[in-house]
């Protein structure tokens, strides 16, 4: 693997050369840094058609200078999306998920602890990482996440109330496409995914810039494949085992932080108040005058605040086990 610069001397974004890999972006001090044992380290999962850049962009630049020099933060493409492999034989499960996450950042940095923050549909797989490596995990925090409560039917009820179908906004109505609609979804994909690179040099034509916001050029940076199935697979097939995995992290004590705007019209606000329903200790956050992107996007410096204090009050309550 290589180290690119990807912001100065203190972003570094690792490109595994191998195929059966994941695109991690990696903030540490220097690439020395990336590879030292006595750092914290943070594994940050975006959500449905989004990539590692929706962290990099937002969240690293913002970090304070004592968190910059003693934290780790990986920030991952899922398969699938941004700039990692989209294979075709792949059906983009749970497991391909977890799998990739704990061959591409897990293994290779030899994370013996570590937080995550997860976003939308970045929660599920956050949750089932977390569930997975529970003497791992010191906290996790989930940002808008699509919680139903499980049952026979939790994958069937978190479809409908998922992935309805809208039309506004743009976020539900790609979601919608992509869960029911296969076809118009292939035929979308096929145009604008697969030609992205026209697209987008179309646009900064348009629109007289150099670049694009990177959310612009998330939307297109997937295929009907892993769009499709990751949906379904994870979202929705993930829906049976949210409550097991809740009960896995409150039985290993684990410090959950909850964040969701108000507005929110892609997971419905009650989502957050299941959580609080099922784990009562859980810390859980309504942001006024904020929807699914906005409670990211647009007040980042707030959203650092909260991440930081989660994880001082950590090192807090292990240095007072120490003592």
């Amino acid at each position: 693997m290589r180290y690119t610069d990807c912001n100065n001397s203190s972003l570094f974004l690792a490109e595994h050369l191998m195929m059966d890999l994941i695109i991690c972006c990696i903030l540490a001090v220097s690439s020395h840094d990336c590879g030292k044992k006595d750092a914290q380290n943070v594994i940050f999962i975006h959500g449905f058609l989004a990539s590692s850049s929706y962290w990099a962009e937002t969240i690293f630049p913002n970090l304070s200078d004592s968190m910059k020099q003693n934290y780790r933060l990986f920030a991952v493409d899922l398969l699938g999306f941004g700039r990692s492999p989209k294979p075709s034989d792949c059906f983009y499960t749970l497991r391909d998920h977890l799998e990739m996450i704990e061959k591409s950042v897990i293994g290779p940095y030899k994370l013996d602890s570590f937080h995550i923050v997860a976003h939308s549909m970045g929660c599920v797989i956050a949750l089932a990482l977390a569930a997975e490596h529970i003497k791992l995990i010191k906290s996790i925090t989930l940002i808008a996440p699509p919680y139903i409560p499980s049952n026979k039917d939790a994958s069937l009820m978190a479809l409908q109330r998922l992935a309805a179908r809208k039309v506004w906004p743009p976020l539900s109505f790609g979601s919608a496409i992509m869960s029911w609609y296969e076809h118009l979804g292939r035929s979308v994909c096929f145009i604008f995914c697969r030609n992205h690179k026209t697209w987008e040099a179309i646009l900064k034509l348009i629109m007289r810039k150099r670049e694009l916001h990177f959310t612009v050029m998330d939307l297109t940076r997937h295929t009907h494949h892993s769009g499709w199935h990751s949906m379904h697979n994870v979202i929705c097939g993930g829906a049976k085992s949210m409550d097991r995995y809740f009960d896995t992290l409150r039985e290993g004590m684990v410090k959950i932080k909850v964040i969701q705007g108000d507005r929110d019209q892609v997971v419905p606000l009650e989502c957050s108040a299941n959580v609080k329903m099922k784990v009562p200790e859980a810390d859980v956050n309504i942001v006024p005058n904020a929807n699914h992107s906005s409670v990211v996007l647009g007040r980042e410096k707030e959203l650092v605040r909260d991440l930081e204090s989660v994880w001082s009050a950590v090192a807090i309550s292990e240095d007072k086990k120490m003592e």
